[in-house]
């Protein structure tokens, strides 16, 4: 893509590299994807280094290493579906597009989510779905999801989202405290409705509101 920032996403690539992302699909999809449309105006100088960046509304586009971490721990191939809990500005939601055959994005702030489809649309990205709505419940309609990726802090596991992934499936998702969580993955067993539980990373999120997120939804 040539548009005057390729050095720059190359950098990050680099930067992610050292810092321990080695799936060469998700470095791609960082190289190819332009972050800096994905965050406002005033801030774009700041598009490409690895950090998270408020994108309005209270909310904030992560930092480039938990993003690029969060898709690499779904071991896509390609050929999945993937549930993204948390649209924000889109940018996550553009890389997956690039790592699996269709994306379905639930966004609660309506703002958020009609700013991060016109800026997927501009850039053609065809297999992305976006739904404003209650994202602590999944969207079942388009069950079950090979993978799912919660990009907002819930208090505890949401069943449904476990519900909602096939056997064998991978979430990711940010678990603790508003103030502090560990990004955990969730492997949804061959059999039954059982779920295995791995501790991944420290990290810190805004928190996963509604029905079953923390106190304080709309």
């Amino acid at each position: 893509m040539s548009d005057g920032f390729q050095g720059y996403r190359s950098q990050l690539v680099e930067t992610l590299q050292r810092k321990g992302i080695h799936d060469m699909a998700v470095l791609r999809a960082v190289a190819t994807i332009p972050r800096h449309l994905f965050v406002p105006e005033s801030l774009r100088h700041q598009a490409y280094q690895d950090v998270a960046l408020p994108i309005g509304s209270g909310q904030t586009i992560s930092q480039p290493y938990v993003q690029a971490r969060s898709c690499e721990l779904l071991r896509l191939t390609g050929r999945e579906r993937v549930l993204e809990i948390g649209t924000g500005s889109g940018y996550q939601t553009a890389l997956l597009s690039m790592l699996c055959e269709s994306v379905f994005s639930v966004e609660r702030v309506v703002e958020l989510a009609k700013g991060a489809h016109e800026v997927i649309r501009t850039l053609q990205l065809p297999n992305i779905t976006i739904l404003h709505g209650d994202g602590s419940l999944g969207w079942r309609p388009n069950a079950p999801y090979d993978g799912i990726i919660v990009a907002a802090a819930s208090p505890a596991l949401p069943r449904p989202l476990v519900e909602q992934l096939v056997a064998g499936g991978r979430l990711v998702i940010p678990i603790g405290s508003r103030e502090a969580q560990c990004l955990t993955l969730i492997t949804r067993q061959p059999e039954g409705d059982g779920y295995d539980e791995t501790s991944i990373d420290d990290v810190r999120f805004v928190p996963l509101l509604g029905e079953l997120g923390f106190a304080g939804a709309d």
